[in-house]
């Protein structure tokens, strides 16, 4: 009888549709828990499961490198993939690309993006630098703030509040900066902007990822705590969050963006602004009063 240590990698050939698995411990008495992608955790006897060991690229998933896995060796996943996909597409039917998601999800951010690129691109962020005119850079920035909800009317006022001393409008401007537009390792950019909004009192995680995600929704992901920890958890992937800002957070929402985007590429996903969504909308209570909504609103259509 073959022996499988904990975190192989591992298929099941009779269940080709599980996907992927991992070894969560030890196999010992003829017995062996997985976590399988696509079916979550099984317990098998191994007289009737004879696994696949897998290596090299076919054992790669960045999801089972970021499993969430407690002290007790229990994954924290409570949902699949498929299942959370099926209860999107209760919400839109057809997935990213109806017009009621542009309409009730995706249209006024985009609007936020073209917003950014107008007052606050590159070229014109760097002639307001060169003038040191960090107040106007301020005020655009606030602009782009202001221009959508995501971000708490407290988290834009305690932001707001920090650009009023003119030092702190320059370290500002010329972090964002540097944050945005700068070759420089992501890592240090993100580190430096953090402290400035620490030095700002507005080191808060939609202030710090808000930015990035509005100018380059095609790359980066906007962190709303309590909805991005929900997600996660549901998915089962380690964000390793802290509510205090770190880049380990902020680097583990990304590659959980990314996953997400890779495992989605058959809903045609355009960006981190339809990601975003998604991870959203598959909270199950977001997902109840969004139905309600949603059913309301066809009601008022009728």
């Amino acid at each position: 009888m073959t022996e499988y240590s904990k975190d192989a990698r591992v298929k099941h050939p009779d269940h080709p549709e599980w996907g992927l698995g991992q070894v969560l411990s030890d196999s010992a008495g003829g017995r062996v828990r997985v976590f399988f992608i696509d079916a979550g955790e099984k317990k098998l006897m191994l007289n009737h499961a004879s696994l696949v060991k897998v290596e090299g690229d076919e054992a790669k998933s960045l999801f089972l490198d970021n499993l969430a896995v407690e002290k007790e060796g229990k994954v924290k996943r409570f949902r699949s993939l498929t299942d959370a996909m099926d209860s999107f597409n209760q919400l839109f039917p057809e997935g990213f690309h109806e017009g009621d998601f542009d309409e009730w999800e995706r249209d006024y951010k985009v609007q936020g993006h073209k917003l950014m690129l107008e007052i606050l691109d590159k070229s014109d962020f760097a002639k307001l630098l060169d003038k040191e005119n960090y107040q106007e850079i301020c005020d655009r920035a606030m602009r782009v703030v202001n221009k959508l909800n995501l971000i708490f009317p407290n988290e834009k006022m305690a932001l707001k509040d920090g650009l009023k001393l003119e030092r702190n409008q320059q370290l500002f401007a010329k972090k964002l900066y540097t944050l945005l537009y700068s070759e420089g390792e992501v890592k240090r950019r993100f580190d430096e902007f953090a402290s400035c909004l620490a030095k700002l009192g507005a080191a808060k995680w939609p202030i710090v990822s808000y930015f990035q995600f509005i100018r380059y929704p095609e790359r980066y992901m906007f962190v709303k705590p309590l909805v991005t920890q929900n997600a996660a958890s549901i998915l089962g992937f380690e964000i390793n969050y802290q509510s205090e800002l770190n880049w380990q957070t902020y680097d583990s929402v990304q590659k959980l963006a990314e996953y997400l985007k890779g495992r989605l590429d058959e809903m045609k996903p355009r960006d981190m602004i339809d990601i975003q969504t998604f991870m959203w909308c598959i909270d199950p209570a977001v997902f109840e009063e969004y139905l309600k909504e949603r059913k309301a609103d066809e009601k008022r259509s009728d």
